[in-house]
C-alpha cells in the first residue's frame, strides 16, 4: 500500500488547522493606494456596524445579552483577521458557524445570522484563492461539515453549489497568481541574462580593440628593435644587444597578450571611450610603419572619404592596421602596399606584402597565427561585407575587405 498520499494529505491537514497562515503577498487594495489609506479606518467602522446589527439581530431572536455580544464578536472577528491572516480568518469562521447557532424564525434560511452567513463566504471566497490545492481541498470539505449538520435540507444543495463554485474561482485565481508570479521572475531572469550577454559582448569588442591596437604597435617595436642594427651605423655591441633584447621582450609581450586576448575572447566586454581613428588616420599609420622600418606604399583614393560611415572607416583603419601588423612578424622588411578605394556605395581595402624570400630571415619572426585574421573577419561581416585572407600565387601574402556602406550626407 502506498502510504505517500495519505502521509501528504495528513501533512496538508495539519498545514490547514494548526500550520502557519497562507502567505499575503501584498494587501487587497494594492492596485488603489489612495484606498487603501483609507481601508483601515473604514474597515474598522464596517467591523463595528456589523456588530451592532448582529447583536441586534440575536436580541430580536430572545438571545440573553452576554450570549448575544460573545456570538457578535465572534461573527466579527474573522473578517477583521482577513487582510493578514485569512487561514487564521477561516478558522475563526468554521468555529463561528458550529457555535453560534440561534433559534432563528422558521421564515430563516439558515441557522445563522445574515451578517455571519456573508462574512464567513467573503472569508472562504479569499482563503481559497490565497491556499494551495492540497490544502483548499481541507478548507473545502471541513466548512461543508457544518453545512451538512446545521443547514435545512432544502437548502443545503444551494449553499453547497455555491461553496463548490467558490472553490474553483478560488482555485482559478490562485492558479493565474501563481502563473503571473513566475512570468515575472523569468522576465527578470530573461533581462539579467540579457545584460549579461551585452557585458560579454562589450568585453568582446574591448579584447578585439585590445589585439588591434596593441599587437600593432609591440610588432612594430618588435621590428624597430630588430632592424635597428642593419638601419644604423657603428651601433656598438652593447647597444645592438640591448636592441635584441628590447625585441625579444616585446615579443613575449605579444605572446602573453594573446593568452589572455583568448580568455576575454571566451567570456567576451565594456565601451570604448577614446576617439577612434578613420580614413583620415591612414597617412599618419603609414608613415609610423615606414620610420619603424617596414617598407610601405600607400595607395588610396578617397573621394568620397567625408560620406564614409564612422564604423566602416573604422573598420578599415583597423584591418589596414592588423595586415601591417602581419607583415611586420612574418615577413619582415618585405615590400608592403596597401590600397583603399572608395565609390558611393563600397569601401575596398587591400594590404599585400612581398614574399620575404628577399630579406634576411630576423631571428624570433613569429610563424604562428594569432587572432588577427578573425578581428579582420569580424569587422567585415559584421558591416555586411566581405573579407578574404591567403598566399599569393608568386609568393607573398594578401588581406581584401569589402564593406558596403550607405553614404553619409547625400543619397547613394
Amino acid at each position: 500500500m502506498n502510504r505517500q498520499p495519505i502521509a501528504a494529505a495528513l501533512h496538508a491537514l495539519r498545514q490547514t488547522l494548526l500550520g502557519p497562515d497562507a502567505r499575503v503577498d501584498r494587501p487587497l487594495l494594492a492596485r488603489w493606494p489612495r484606498l487603501a489609506r483609507y481601508a483601515a479606518p473604514a474597515g474598522l467602522l464596517a467591523a463595528l456596524g456589523l456588530f451592532w446589527i448582529t447583536l441586534a439581530v440575536e436580541s430580536d431572536w430572545g438571545l440573553p445579552t452576554p450570549v448575544a455580544v460573545l456570538f457578535a464578536a465572534m461573527t466579527v472577528a474573522p473578517l477583521l483577521a482577513l487582510p493578514r491572516r485569512p487561514l487564521l480568518a477561516w478558522r475563526l469562521t468554521v468555529l463561528a458557524l458550529l457555535v453560534c447557532t440561534f433559534n432563528a424564525p422558521t421564515d430563516q434560511p439558515g441557522p445563522w445570522t445574515p451578517p455571519l452567513a456573508l462574512g464567513s463566504i467573503a472569508v472562504v471566497a479569499v482563503v481559497v484563492a490565497r491556499v494551495d490545492r492540497p490544502v483548499l481541498a481541507w478548507v473545502v470539505a471541513i466548512t461543508t461539515v457544518p453545512v451538512l449538520t446545521l443547514v435545512h435540507p432544502e437548502n443545503r444543495a444551494a449553499v453547497l453549489a455555491l461553496l463548490g463554485a467558490l472553490a474553483i474561482v478560488g482555485d482559478q485565481i490562485r492558479g493565474n497568481r501563481q502563473s503571473r508570479r513566475a512570468l515575472a521572475a523569468q522576465t527578470e531572469l530573461s533581462e539579467r541574462e540579457q545584460e549579461r550577454r551585452a557585458v560579454l559582448e562589450e568585453r568582446t569588442r574591448i579584447a578585439r580593440e585590445l589585439h588591434d591596437v596593441v599587437a600593432h604597435h609591440m610588432s612594430l617595436i618588435a621590428v624597430q628593435a630588430e632592424t635597428a642594427p642593419y638601419r644604423l651605423t657603428d651601433v656598438p655591441a652593447p647597444a645592438a644587444a640591448e636592441f635584441v633584447a628590447i625585441a625579444s621582450s616585446a615579443r613575449d609581450a605579444l605572446t602573453d597578450m594573446r593568452r589572455l586576448l583568448g580568455v576575454l575572447r571566451s567570456e567576451s566586454s565594456g565601451p570604448q571611450t577614446a576617439p577612434q581613428p578613420d580614413l583620415a588616420d591612414l597617412g599618419a599609420m603609414v608613415d609610423a610603419a615606414r620610420r619603424a622600418g617596414l617598407p610601405v606604399t600607400l595607395d588610396a583614393e578617397l573621394a568620397d572619404d567625408e560620406r564614409v560611415p564612422a564604423p566602416v572607416g573604422l573598420a578599415a583603419y583597423r584591418i589596414v592596421q592588423e595586415g601591417l601588423a602581419n607583415a611586420a612578424r612574418h615577413a619582415a622588411g618585405a615590400a608592403v602596399r596597401v590600397t583603399v578605394r572608395t565609390d558611393r556605395s563600397t569601401l575596398a581595402v587591400r594590404v599585400r606584402n612581398a614574399p620575404p624570400d628577399d630579406v634576411d630571415a630576423r631571428p624570433g619572426t613569429e610563424a604562428g597565427a594569432g587572432h588577427g585574421l578573425t578581428g579582420m573577419r569580424e569587422r567585415a561581416t559584421s558591416l555586411g561585407g566581405t573579407f578574404t585572407a591567403g598566399p599569393l600565387p608568386g609568393g607573398g601574402y594578401e588581406v581584401a575587405a569589402e564593406l558596403p556602406y550607405e553614404a553619409e550626407g547625400g543619397n547613394r
